[in-house]
């Protein structure tokens, strides 16, 4: 088995914040994320994919076609967006995190995917802070 892994970077905004809870609560949770006027990261997504290389290409899967994949069914619906409010596969009621982003990602990519499994989607948020998801 090899795995393959294709980095895409986006940027885009998004606001943590419960509509339930005081202003109060909410910054106490979620601190900055929580900004009135929103706030924005530049992400690195890194997936993986993994599978036997093909005997005549020697390929798992062309990265070019995986990083068009990739682009078609994410980075160009994210890319310079708000993430709470512009993605139409991001319910409105969901927290925008890096924890259930990876999962949508997931979710959006995986159909689309015939010569090879994915193996992880990895969202890096800022320096110290990333999620991982293997589809389980």
């Amino acid at each position: 088995m090899v795995y393959l892994t294709r980095i895409e970077k986006f940027n885009a905004a998004h606001k943590l914040w419960v509509k339930d809870w005081s202003e109060e609560k909410n910054l106490a949770v979620f601190g900055k994320c929580a900004n009135k006027n929103w706030h924005g990261h530049n992400y690195k997504l890194v997936v993986t994919v993994k599978g036997e290389p093909d005997p005549i290409t020697g390929f798992v899967i062309d990265a070019k076609r995986l990083s068009v994949l990739i682009k078609e069914t994410i980075v160009d619906k994210v890319d310079h967006s708000n993430l709470n409010l512009d993605v139409d596969f991001i319910p409105s009621e969901l927290m925008p995190t890096t924890e259930n982003l990876v999962i949508l990602f997931w979710n959006e990519l995986e159909p689309h995917l015939d010569s090879c499994k994915l193996h992880s989607v990895k969202l890096v948020e800022t320096d110290t802070i990333y999620a991982e998801y293997f589809g389980e």
